[in-house]
């Protein structure tokens, strides 16, 4: 059917069309034939889709050049059938129908039809079809400019509402091929005029294109500002778009949205479409605001935000609509403003830019976030997912202010430090709970580490509050991937001198004290790691007594010199060093005197102590191995020197190894003298036992029979 195309007859090919139709708006036969039954609804459609009946329509446009009525009806038969399934759409695609039916969009068109059905056939091929195919068709500067001149043309010469839904509709189409990389979308010049629509009216320009433009403030506006802030996080995907975005004024603009709760003005956005703008313009203000810095600094971005955030938790009273995907979490309160408010305040001190840093601790970022955690804390509202991402985000934006300033860590002090200890209070049961607690624990201990640790006071503050107690509790409940940061943050404590106390003095669950905890880690990490111990845990192998299995199957090639080798990673990546040196800060290197230890864990302890030595000789014979690898012989110093290492190495293993076979003697023998002593004292039980029958027997004997009694108080005279 679709050959009869090449048919050079109007009336035939418009017939071919309504037939084609006719399979997606079947009709009941007027009459029933006698021994015939009527295909199903679903077969003519199918056929349609085997035959690619798609394909040969969008061949025959080019043929319909003057035929302008038949290329409508065609393209109404193309809208048929790419809406009614992907298999239409990938046909249509395997020609370049995208392209071509693009290339249409601005012909000549008496009906006004034209534009409509080509809008529809991309938007399907887009939905339904392939989208990296159907961005690649379109990704080409003809294409690029007949959406520009299509979109333009709405924008500024369409009124009615149907107009104003296809404009929306092209701009949509833009937005989707634009998230291509190829997409001409600067070199079109389409970029450029995109911003100056998206920053209109809130900024002033003479371009003639905005000159005449008024915006209705009606729905289909309203759609198609938010599409215009859609468009710019796509285009800031793309770097060399910042230049233009900086030209435009975008911040600015955006940041006119970032305003305290105001009252709609009359002829302008209502309520509820003002609240949506806001929250899109700050959630595009996270995407554009580390590539603009500086214009962020211009328009005093940091002070805009912080009035907001304490419009958001001040008392006003506002209630949220709740109807965008923005503001989820916030219907009748301002959570949505304060929880974007505070992501964008992370994205900017993210940036690490001191300026930017500075700026905001000089506004008084680090009172005002703390007020706002308080405030959260002493709320009875029950904690949801919102309230959480608002507490971690503005952790992170504290912990980002104030790492490696001892002033802005003193600003943190008190107030601070009782937040902290109540957040390492939390119920370790709700980390499982599926709302985030378990982000909320580790931000926390970031925290610790950004504004707690290196400023003394604060430290002392820290301490004084039981928080390296709660630290160890968190230790001992947490996950196995929460404990290596709880670790590093409370080795980093132990450079107070205060510290190693407060650690010695903690009781676990069961009695089980600090070096406990730290022995049974450092089992279950060595057990995780694969290091070769025997039943015991003493050293097996004593020329690689720290080596795990990944180690061991590592393939030994030559690296760069500014490349850490294996053993070197080893240490960053597992916590056997940091146990190490929490140890050495206990027992002041000594490894003795360690309260609530069994033998075991002296079995263990004695590998520990020696973490360092048998670190640096794996080192030394990771070097030899990698000289050898690579064919290159020591001088003779240095290959001596080499040996001589390795030797001090085997030799600190099997001094180690005979102080664990020691040590699990000794218990032994322990356990035999304690086992005999009970054997003694069953023995003595048992003599008193049977002294005690034969006395009572005798009792007996002298009551019952008088001779007997005779006998015996004759011996006593």
């Amino acid at each position: 059917m679709g050959y009869l195309m090449r048919v050079p007859s109007a009336d035939v090919r418009l017939q071919v069309c309504d037939s084609i139709a006719a399979f997606y708006h079947p009709k009941a036969p007027r009459q029933q034939v006698e021994g015939l039954h009527p295909t199903s609804p679903s077969y003519k459609p199918q056929m349609a889709e085997e035959s690619g009946v798609a394909e040969t329509l969008v061949l025959s446009l080019a043929l319909l050049e003057e035929q302008p009525a038949v290329r409508l009806q065609v393209l109404r038969t193309l809208q048929l059938l790419s809406s009614a399934s992907g298999l239409n759409c990938s046909l249509i695609l395997r020609v370049r129908g995208a392209s071509k039916i693009c290339a249409l969009m601005n012909e000549p068109d008496s009906s006004g039809r034209l534009l409509r059905r080509c809008t529809d056939v991309l938007g399907n091929l887009l939905e339904l079809g392939s989208k990296e195919e159907a961005t690649s068709q379109l990704s080409t500067t003809d294409c690029f400019m007949a959406l520009k001149e299509a979109f333009v043309n709405l924008l500024l010469n369409g009124h009615r509402r149907s107009d104003l839904q296809l404009r929306n509709d092209l701009l949509l189409i833009c937005t989707a091929v634009a998230g291509n990389p190829k997409a001409p979308l600067i070199e079109s010049g389409f970029a450029k005029q995109l911003i100056l629509f998206a920053t209109f009216p809130e900024i002033k320009s003479h371009n003639p294109l905005v000159r005449n433009l008024k915006l209705s403030f009606s729905d289909e506006d309203f759609e198609m500002k938010k599409l215009l802030f859609n468009m710019l996080v796509v285009m800031s995907r793309d770097l060399s778009a910042v230049q233009l975005l900086q030209e435009g004024k975008v911040l600015l603009a955006l940041l006119q949205h970032v305003r305290p709760g105001e009252a709609p003005r009359r002829g302008e956005w209502t309520a509820a479409q003002q609240e949506e703008l806001q929250l899109q313009a700050l959630a595009t203000l996270v995407s554009l605001v580390p590539l603009l810095p500086q214009d962020y600094l211009t328009c005093q971005g940091s002070t805009r935000l912080l009035l907001l955030m304490d419009w958001c938790v001040s008392a006003d009273p506002y209630s949220g609509q709740g109807n965008s995907f923005h503001s989820s979490g916030g219907r009748g309160s301002k959570r949505a403003h304060l929880r974007h408010c505070v992501r964008l305040l992370r994205s900017v001190a993210a940036l690490g830019d001191e300026l930017l840093t500075e700026d905001l601790s000089d506004q008084g970022a680090i009172g005002q976030l703390l007020g706002l955690l308080t405030k959260m804390e002493a709320s009875s509202e029950e904690e949801d997912a919102v309230a959480l991402e608002i507490k971690m985000d503005a952790l992170l934006v504290l912990s980002t202010l104030c790492d490696n300033d001892a002033h802005r860590k003193e600003l943190f002090g008190p107030e601070g430090v009782e937040l902290l200890v109540r957040f390492l209070k939390m119920d370790p049961a709700l980390f499982y709970s599926g709302l985030g607690h378990n982000k909320l624990i580790l931000t926390t201990v970031d925290c610790i580490w950004s504004c707690v640790v290196g400023c003394y006071p604060t430290e002392d503050l820290f301490l004084e509050k039981g928080g390296v107690l709660l630290l160890l509790d968190l230790l001992q409940s947490s996950p196995r991937n929460m404990q290596d940061v709880v670790l590093g943050t409370l080795l980093e404590l132990c450079d107070n001198s205060k510290t190693p106390a407060h650690i010695s003095s903690w009781r676990g669950k069961k009695g089980e004290t600090a070096a406990g905890l730290l022995v049974r880690l450092w089992r279950a990490q060595e057990t995780e790691l694969g290091v070769r111990r025997d039943a015991s845990g003493r050293i097996v192998d004593v020329r690689r007594p720290l080596l795990s299995v990944a180690q061991e199957e590592e393939q030994v090639e030559p690296i760069p010199a500014d490349q850490p080798s294996a053993a070197i990673m080893d240490v960053s990546e597992n916590m056997r060093a940091k146990i190490y040196s929490v140890f050495c800060r206990l027992g002041k290197c000594s490894f003795e005197d360690l309260p609530g230890l069994r033998t075991e864990d002296y079995v263990t302890i004695a590998v520990i102590s020696r973490y360092l030595d048998f670190k640096v000789g794996e080192v030394w014979a990771e070097i030899s191995r990698e000289l050898e690898a690579e064919g290159v012989r020591p001088v003779s110093p240095d290959q001596e020197a080499l040996q001589s290492i390795g030797r001090t190495a085997e030799e600190a293993a099997r001094a180690v190894a005979a102080l664990q076979t020691q040590l699990l003697g000794q218990q032994r023998q322990q356990e035999l003298r304690e086992e005999q002593q009970l054997y003694s004292e069953m023995r003595t039980n048992h003599k008193h036992q049977e002294l005690a029958v034969k006395s009572w027997e005798a009792f007996v004997a002298r009551t019952s029979n008088y001779t007997l009694l005779k006998v015996r108080f004759v011996i006593m005279i």
